[in-house]
C-alpha cells in the first residue's frame, strides 16, 4: 500500500445547503466547488499522496468535508459521530472506505459526539477541541480509543469557530499556527506562532516541507516562505463560504501530523 494515502469525498448536488455556524450562509457555485475540489486532490496527488473516494452521500450536503468523519492515530480509524445529527449518514461509507484500506476501526458511541475537524495530531500529542460539536464523553472515548497506543491526549477549548482546526493547525516542526482573534488559549499549546489570515492558519503537510494552503493567505504564505518551507496554494474559495478548509476536505493516513 502507498505510504500516503488521503481518503476524499467529491462534492455533492446538495453542498449549498451545507451547515454554516460561526459565519453568515453565502451562494455556492456548484461548478466552481467541483473544479475548486479536483484542483485540490490534484495537489495531493502531485506531491506523491494516494487518493480513494469515499463513496457519494448525495443526501447529506457536507459530506465532501470527509476529514469530520474519523480520526486516524497509527493504523486505527476511530470513526466520528458527529455533533450536527443530519451528519451521521456520512459514517457508513467512510467506515467501509477505512476497512478496505486495512485499517482498524474503533467508533465513538452515544452519548458522545466528536467531528474529526476537532482533532490536531502533533507527533504522539492529539489535542481536541472541546466545543459545539465535540462533547465530554466524546474526549473521553477519543483517550480510552488512542492512549493505549501511545497518544497523550489534551482537551482544548474552541468556542470562537467550528472545529479545532478552524483555529489551529501546526507546521512540520510541530509549532502550532493560528489566526489569534480566533484562539481560545494560545497558551495550551507548548509553541505557538501567530498568522495574520484567518485561512493562513490551515494547512496540510504534504511532504518535504511542502504546505497546501488556501489561496486567501498571501501574507501567510511569505511568512512560511521564510521559515524555509514551500506553500502549495489552492482556492477553495467555495468551501470557505460553508467554514471549510483544507483540512476539511481530506483523511491523511500515515501523516506525522495531521
Amino acid at each position: 500500500m502507498p505510504s500516503r494515502q488521503a481518503l476524499v469525498r467529491r462534492p455533492g448536488p446538495r453542498l449549498a445547503e451545507g451547515l454554516v455556524t460561526h459565519i453568515d450562509r453565502r451562494p455556492i457555485d456548484a461548478g466552481l466547488a467541483l473544479r475548486q475540489w479536483e484542483t485540490y486532490i490534484g495537489a495531493l496527488r502531485d506531491h506523491g499522496w494516494h487518493t480513494t473516494e469515499v463513496a457519494p452521500a448525495d443526501d447529506c450536503p457536507d459530506a465532501v468535508f470527509v476529514e469530520d468523519t474519523m480520526v486516524m492515530f497509527r493504523n486505527v480509524a476511530l470513526l466520528a459521530r458527529p455533533g450536527a445529527g443530519q451528519r451521521r449518514a456520512e459514517i457508513p461509507a467512510a467506515r467501509a472506505a477505512a476497512e478496505a484500506l486495512g485499517c482498524s476501526v474503533n467508533e465513538i458511541r452515544p452519548p458522545g459526539t466528536l467531528d474529526g475537524g476537532d482533532i490536531l495530531k502533533v507527533g504522539d500529542t492529539v489535542y481536541v477541541g472541546r466545543g459545539g460539536r465535540t462533547n465530554a464523553d466524546g474526549v473521553r472515548q477519543l483517550r480510552a480509543a488512542f492512549e493505549p497506543l501511545g497518544a497523550r491526549v489534551t482537551a482544548v477549548p474552541v468556542t470562537r469557530v467550528l472545529h479545532l482546526k478552524s483555529a489551529v493547525t501546526a507546521l512540520p516542526d510541530g509549532t502550532v499556527i493560528g489566526y489569534p482573534p480566533l484562539v481560545d488559549d494560545p497558551a495550551v499549546f507548548p509553541r505557538f506562532r501567530p498568522v495574520p489570515e484567518e485561512s493562513g492558519a490551515h494547512v496540510v503537510l504534504l511532504g518535504g516541507g511542502r504546505l497546501l494552503m488556501a489561496a486567501g493567505a498571501p501574507r501567510s504564505a511569505e511568512l512560511f516562505t521564510g521559515l524555509g518551507y514551500e506553500p502549495v496554494v489552492v482556492d477553495i474559495s467555495e468551501f470557505e463560504k460553508l467554514e471549510g478548509c483544507v483540512t476539511c476536505l481530506s483523511v491523511r493516513l500515515r501523516e506525522l501530523y495531521a
